[in-house]
C-alpha cells in the first residue's frame, strides 16, 4: 500500500508578512497547554517547525534531552536551524518531512506537537495517526490550532467580514480546514485515540502596538503573499477586492477600541502504555 502524501497546498506560503507572524510565536504563547507536561530528558518531535521559534523553546526546556523540528519546506530549515544556532542550543536538530508519512521509526519520541499544522494538512486525521505511530507508549501528541470562523473583533468592519470569508474559501480551495480548532477531539477520536484532553485558548490583540502589528501584518499578506496569489489565481478575489480588504485591514489597526480575539483548540493525548 503506497504511503499517503500531502495533498493540500500550504495557504500562506513564507512571505516576509506571514515570518512576521511565525517568527513571534513562542512556546508560551503558543504551547502553554503542553509546557507543564515537559521533562528535562524528554525527546520531542517538532511538526510544521517554520522559522524554529518554538522549537528553539522547547530545546532549551528539554537540556537533557532532544528536539527535531520537521517541515515540509526545505527553505524555511535554514531559518530554523540558525535560530536554535542564535540561542546556542545543541539539542535541536531539523529535517524536511511529510507529516502524512513521518520517516521515523514507531515509539520514538517522548512528545509529538504541531502547532497551526493540521488546518493545513489534506488528511488530518492521518497526520495523527503517523503522529501517534511515533510516539513512545505513555507519551503525548499535542496539537493547536486556529479557528477563523470563531475570530471575533471589535469594532464591526465589513472589510473584516469579507477577509475572513475569502480567507476561509481560499483556505478550503486548497485542500485545508481554516475552522480546525472545533474538529481537533473529533479528528483525534477518527486516528484512534482515546486519552483526550480537549481545551482552547486565545491570542488576544488590543493595545496600539498589538494592533498596529496584527493589522499590519495581514494588510500585507492579504496583497503580497503566497495567499494572495492563490486568492487571484483560484478566481476568488480580485486585486481591487485584495486591496480593499488590505485597507480595510489598516483602518481597523488604527481604531482606538480595537481588539481581535483568535481563539484556537488544543488537544493533548497520551498514547495507550
Amino acid at each position: 500500500m503506497p504511503k499517503a502524501q500531502e495533498t493540500a497546498v500550504y495557504t500562506h506560503g513564507h512571505h516576509e508578512s506571514v515570518l512576521r507572524s511565525h517568527t513571534w510565536r513562542t512556546a508560551a504563547n503558543s504551547a502553554a497547554y503542553l509546557l507543564g507536561s515537559l521533562q528535562p530528558h524528554m525527546k520531542i518531535l517538532d511538526v510544521g517547525c517554520g522559522p524554529g521559534t518554538i522549537t528553539a523553546d522547547l530545546a532549551a526546556l528539554v537540556p537533557d534531552g532532544h528536539v527535531t523540528g520537521v517541515d515540509s519546506a526545505p527553505d524555511i530549515l535554514d531559518r530554523a536551524r540558525a535560530t536554535a544556532a542564535e540561542r546556542g542550543l545543541t539539542n535541536a536538530d531539523f529535517a524536511v518531512a511529510d507529516v502524512h508519512a513521518l520517516d521515523f521509526p514507531d515509539d520514538t519520541f517522548c512528545v509529538v506537537h504541531a502547532h497551526q499544522v493540521l488546518q493545513h494538512v489534506g488528511d488530518p486525521v492521518q497526520a495523527l495517526r503517523e503522529m501517534r505511530r511515533v510516539t513512545k507508549p505513555g507519551g503525548l501528541i499535542a496539537a493547536r490550532d486556529s479557528d477563523y470562523a470563531a475570530m471575533t473583533w471589535h469594532p464591526a468592519s465589513p472589510g473584516l467580514d469579507d477577509w475572513l470569508d475569502l480567507y476561509r474559501r481560499v483556505a478550503r480551495a486548497n485542500g485545508g480546514e481554516p475552522d480546525a480548532g472545533r474538529r481537533l477531539k473529533s479528528w483525534a477520536l477518527q486516528a484512534g485515540l482515546t486519552d483526550i484532553t480537549a481545551t482552547s485558548g486565545t491570542w488576544t490583540f488590543s493595545t496600539p502596538e498589538e494592533r498596529e502589528w496584527w493589522s499590519g501584518l495581514w494588510a500585507d499578506r492579504t496583497l503580497a503573499s503566497s495567499y494572495a496569489q492563490r486568492a487571484t489565481e483560484g478566481g476568488h478575489a480580485s486585486p481591487q477586492q485584495l486591496r480593499a480588504v488590505s485597507e480595510a485591514w489598516r483602518r481597523w489597526g488604527k481604531q482606538d477600541d480595537g481588539w481581535f480575539a483568535v481563539l484556537h483548540g488544543e488537544i493533548l493525548c497520551r498514547k495507550e502504555a
